[in-house]
C-alpha cells in the first residue's frame, strides 16, 4: 500500500518540472514589449528655395519674309544669293518691264495735252473778261445819258445794253469754269504719272530690313508675277531673315502663368552647342490654349555673331518664385499631398507624432513647409509603412539606411 501511494507524488513532481521548462522557453521566444523600430530620419532645416520649370522651344527668326515683286516683269539682274548679309534698302534684284516705259510716255503726252487745253481756257477767260468790260462800259454810258436826258435814249436800247452786259458776264463765268476743269484734268494726269513712277520704282526690289538671304527662288531672266493677294501663285524673289535677334517660343503651363512677367531674365541652354545664352521675356499671349493648357511666351535672344541658327532647340529654366530662409524637408518626408499633407515627427521621447502641414514651393530635392513644423526637428523620411501615432522608433540617419 505504501509503494502505490508514492507513484502519484512522483508524477506530480515530473509534470511540474515539464511545465516550468516550457514557460522558460516561451519567455525566451516572446519579443520584448513595445520594441523600438529603426526608421530613417532627417531634420527640418532652413533653406533658400526658388521655384523653376524647364521648358523646351525652337529658335525662329525675329523677322522673316518672302520678298515679292509689286509689278510683273523679267528679272534683269539679281544681286544676292543664299547666305548673303543684306542691309535695309539694299538692292536685291532689278526687274525689266518694257510696257512701263510706254505707259510713262503716254502719261507725259496726256499731261502736255491737258496743259495746252488749260492755256486755251486761260485765253478764253481773258477774252470773255474783255468783252464783259466793253459791254459793261457801254451799259454805263447809255444808262448815264438816259438818266440825264430822259427820253433821249429809247428804253429798248437801254435794255439791250443791259442784256449784253449780263451775257458777257455769263461768258466770263463759263470760261473760268472751263479753266478750272482743265487745271483739274492736269492734276489728275499728274497723279496718274506719279502712280506710274511709283510702280516703276517697284522694278527695283530692295531688302525690307537688315538680315540674311536664306532662300533664292528665281534667277536672271525669270518671269515674276506681281505679288498681289488675288494671285496666290506669284513666285517670290528671295527670302530674308533677321537672325541677329531670335525668338524662342515657350509653352508655359497654366500653373506657372501668374508668375510670367515681361522683362524677366532667363538663361537659355543650347544642347547642340553646349553653351548658355542670355535672354529675357519680351511678350506673351496672355491667353491659355484650351487644347494644351499652356500660354505661348516669347523669349528674345540676341545673336549678333550669328552663332545661333533658327531651328535649333533650346532649354530655358524659368525661375518663377524665390523664398529665402524658409523651412524645408525632403519630398520623401512628406506624407500625402495638398491639404492632406502631414509629417511623421519623432518626439524627444522617441515616439511618432503625426502632424498636418501646409506646403509651399515643391522642388525636386526639397519641399517648403509653410506651417506645421519647426526648425531642427526630426521627421521620418520614407519607410513609414505601418507606423502610427505613438509608436516607439529609433531614428537612424536616412543616408545610412539607404546605403545598406
Amino acid at each position: 500500500m505504501k509503494k502505490n501511494r508514492a507513484w502519484p507524488l512522483v508524477a506530480l513532481i515530473a509534470l511540474s518540472a515539464v511545465g516550468c521548462s516550457r514557460r522558460e522557453e516561451s519567455a525566451r521566444a516572446a519579443p520584448a514589449a513595445n520594441p523600438e523600430t529603426p526608421v530613417p530620419a532627417v531634420r527640418v532645416t532652413r533653406a533658400d528655395l526658388s521655384g523653376s520649370i524647364t521648358l523646351t522651344g525652337e529658335f525662329i527668326p525675329y523677322q522673316e519674309v518672302d520678298v515679292m515683286a509689286k509689278v510683273a516683269g523679267y528679272i534683269r539682274s539679281i544681286n544676292v544669293d543664299i547666305g548673303d548679309r543684306v542691309r535695309a534698302g539694299q538692292v536685291l534684284a532689278v526687274l525689266e518691264v518694257p510696257e512701263m516705259e510706254n505707259e510713262m510716255s503716254r502719261a507725259a503726252a496726256a499731261i502736255d495735252q491737258s496743259n495746252a487745253e488749260a492755256a486755251r481756257a486761260e485765253d478764253d477767260v481773258r477774252r470773255s473778261e474783255s468783252a464783259h468790260d466793253i459791254a459793261h462800259l457801254s451799259l454805263g454810258r447809255i444808262d448815264s445819258v438816259s438818266k440825264k436826258e430822259p427820253g433821249l435814249v429809247p428804253q429798248q436800247q437801254v435794255d439791250e445794253a443791259h442784256s449784253r452786259d449780263l451775257e458777257a458776264e455769263a461768258q466770263v463765268a463759263a470760261a473760268k469754269s472751263n479753266l478750272a476743269a482743265a487745271r483739274e484734268s492736269v492734276r489728275v494726269l499728274r497723279a496718274d504719272e506719279a502712280r506710274l513712277k511709283t510702280m516703276q520704282n517697284y522694278e527695283t526690289i530692295t531688302a525690307p530690313f537688315d538680315g540674311i538671304v536664306t532662300k533664292r527662288y528665281a534667277n536672271q531672266g525669270a518671269m515674276i508675277q506681281a505679288g498681289t493677294a488675288s494671285q496666290s501663285q506669284a513666285m517670290p524673289v528671295v527670302r530674308v531673315s533677321q537672325n541677329t535677334l531670335l525668338r524662342l517660343m515657350l509653352p508655359v503651363p497654366e500653373s506657372a502663368v501668374p508668375e510670367v512677367a515681361v522683362g524677366h531674365a532667363v538663361r537659355v541652354q543650347v544642347p547642340s552647342l553646349n553653351r548658355t545664352f542670355d535672354g529675357h521675356v519680351t511678350r506673351f499671349t496672355d491667353s491659355v490654349q484650351l487644347s494644351t493648357r499652356t500660354m505661348d511666351t516669347e523669349v528674345d535672344v540676341p545673336n549678333p555673331s550669328l552663332t545661333l541658327v533658327p531651328g535649333m532647340y533650346a532649354e530655358v529654366k524659368l525661375e518663377l518664385q524665390e523664398h529665402r530662409n524658409t523651412l524645408a524637408a525632403p519630398p520623401d518626408a512628406i506624407e500625402g499631398a495638398g491639404a492632406n499633407a502631414s509629417l511623421y515627427q519623432i518626439t524627444p521621447a522617441g515616439t511618432i507624432h503625426i502632424v498636418p502641414v501646409q506646403l509651399g514651393l515643391e522642388m525636386a530635392q526639397q519641399v517648403e513647409i509653410v506651417h506645421g513644423a519647426t526648425d531642427g526637428e526630426l521627421v521620418v523620411a520614407g519607410r513609414r509603412g505601418s507606423l502610427k501615432e505613438g509608436d516607439r522608433v529609433k531614428p537612424v540617419p536616412a543616408a545610412f539606411l539607404n546605403s545598406r
